[in-house]
């Protein structure tokens, strides 16, 4: 019983298996196409439609939203209309680039989105963006 003259192909496998490489990438593409509508920041209201071109506003920006119940938020968190000017200035007194884009709903009253950039000037705030929808064409 000799066992050297057998030929033995028990050596090492150099392939790789890809099959588990797909099924993580495609879960991942899954879970990144389901969570992706909802990472949309502040919100939801109806926007007036304006003819201008599009704008990307930088991830550290602060967006006041008035919703159609005439509520007012920065970013996320509801804030009182009267603390919004003193918010704003705390919020801005150590940042250099002081910039706020304001979304406010199409049925708020004129009147009161002048208050609110009144409130926003009256902070500090040097550079005020309107936040609309394109119009359809």
């Amino acid at each position: 019983m000799a066992m050297g003259g057998r030929n033995d192909n028990r050596g090492t496998m150099a392939e790789i298996n890809v099959t588990p490489l797909v099924d993580v990438m495609l879960v991942l593409l899954v879970i990144f196409m389901v969570t992706a509508p909802m990472m949309q920041q502040g919100v939801q209201v109806n926007l007036p439609k304006a003819d201008t071109k599009a704008m990307n506003p930088a991830e550290e920006t602060v967006v006041v939203t008035v919703d159609k119940n005439n509520k007012v938020f920065i970013n996320k968190e509801e804030t009182p209309a009267g603390e919004l000017r003193s918010k704003l200035t705390s919020m801005f007194e150590s940042r250099t680039k002081k910039e706020v884009f304001l979304k406010a709903d199409a049925g708020v009253p004129y009147g009161e989105v002048v208050r609110i950039m009144a409130d926003i000037k009256g902070a500090g705030i040097e550079r005020l963006g309107m936040v609309t929808e394109p119009s359809p064409k």
